[in-house]
């Protein structure tokens, strides 16, 4: 059974952007310190966020959800016969967050591909590729997801 339909292939190239209602805020950026048990000064003083906070600022726009909870960069795609696994994310940080900072995310799925599994199950894996910028332009973060659609086995 192939899973690369042409469905799935057009999501290439699928954007969705959009932008925090408001600055991220002291008491944002101090409270995830807390609630990550990130102890450093400057987080917890609400002065710098921490690295990944900037990563979850879609939590805030106000968009819908989808069955897992995600909001914005799901791409509302459901493969059918699959289930979805979280496949990762690798960071690349440009500068910190500050506190006036509003910031967009632009998501853009970047490629698809189908593999097997070890157990011989087919998957497709679906890479994306997010920036981060504040509300002069200027680039916060980079952030690469993989999200991995397994076929579920009888």
């Amino acid at each position: 059974m192939t899973l690369l339909t042409d469905e799935v292939r057009a999501l290439v190239g699928r954007t969705a952007t959009y932008t925090a209602p408001e600055p991220l805020g002291r008491a944002a950026i101090r409270y995830f310190a807390l609630a990550t048990g990130d102890d450093n000064p400057a987080h917890l003083a609400g002065d710098v966020a921490p690295p990944t906070l900037v990563c979850e600022t879609n939590q805030f726009v106000n968009l819908p959800r989808d069955e897992n909870g995600f909001a914005g960069h799901g791409w509302d795609f459901h493969l059918p016969g699959t289930r979805e696994v979280r496949g990762g994310n690798s960071y690349r940080f440009h500068r910190p967050v500050r506190p006036d900072d509003v910031v967009t995310a632009t998501w853009t799925v970047t490629d698809v591909a189908e593999r097997t599994t070890g157990s011989g199950a087919g998957m497709v894996v679906v890479t994306s590729l997010a920036t981060y910028t504040d509300q002069a332009g200027e680039l916060l973060v980079e952030n690469e997801e993989t999200l991995i659609y397994v076929e579920v086995q009888p």
